[in-house]
């Protein structure tokens, strides 16, 4: 969990200071490809994980009183 806040906060200070430079249309395209490259991780890990998730979460409702 660390190293991921550590990305993340190493991520968010780049963006600001490459926001304040005059790099701002390149910057732009580099963020909407990696906004696409997070969403194409997110939507396949919820594809394959999916069936897996529904039949835990229905054996645990088949055992609730």
């Amino acid at each position: 969990m660390l190293p991921l806040f550590i990305t993340l906060q190493t991520l968010f200070g780049d963006a600001k200071a490459r926001l304040s430079g005059e790099e701002k249309g390149a910057t732009a395209v580099e963020y909407g490809l990696l906004i696409g490259l997070v969403s194409m991780v997110l939507i396949t890990a919820i594809v394959l994980l999916g069936p897996a998730f529904t039949t835990m979460m229905n054996n645990i409702i088949a055992q609730l009183p």
